[in-house]
């Protein structure tokens, strides 16, 4: 890819990660190399399963894995959460200096970013060390101010009617 570019999906409905996943799929279709990694998810999701079909081009990993709202933690488990965000941030540093994918998906890393796990400004230096041809797509809930500026795209997800206000539970291969 010549110029890639960094998007972000955010908003309060469903379909983030989604989106993520559909342009990952798309991708790979184009010939390139994807890499998701996803933060403060814990289940065993359909994507997981999913990428024993699309190796070696299509790659996930998990940090900060959360059974539970962040909000529901003890302070020991959030700070061992702050200690393996170290761990991907790490990861994504060496992704970024060898240049590893044509397309990288943050998953949920603003969530990390909102929650105190990892500060914005570090986010915000991490992306100036893009190289130039790969995309980096980024999700989560309620954009910070910076981050914001620094994307070249920003598409917001509006729930705006859900079966699950209905009482209907997340179902395998539709939710997760």
């Amino acid at each position: 890819m010549e110029k890639g570019y960094i998007q972000v999906y955010t908003g309060d409905g469903k379909g983030k990660t989604t989106a993520a996943l559909g342009l990952a799929f798309r991708a790979i279709g184009g010939g390139f190399k994807v890499i998701m990694i996803q933060f403060l998810k814990g289940r065993d999701t359909g994507e997981l399963h999913s990428i024993e079909y699309v190796r070696p081009h299509f790659e996930i990993y998990r940090f900060c894995q959360c059974k539970e709202f962040f909000w529901h933690l003890s302070d020991i488990e959030r700070n061992e959460l702050k200690d393996d965000m170290q761990r991907g941030l790490a990861f994504i540093k060496n992704i970024l200096e060898n240049n590893m994918c044509d397309l990288l998906i943050l998953d949920e890393i603003i969530g990390a970013v909102n929650n105190g796990l990892l500060q914005e400004s570090t986010l915000c230096h991490l992306l100036d060390q893009k190289p130039q041809g790969m995309e980096v797509v980024i999700t989560g809930r309620d954009v910070p101010k910076l981050l914001a500026k620094k994307a070249d795209l920003i598409t917001e997800m509006k729930q705006v009617k859900h079966y699950m206000n209905k009482g209907v539970k997340a179902r395998k291969g539709i939710e997760y």
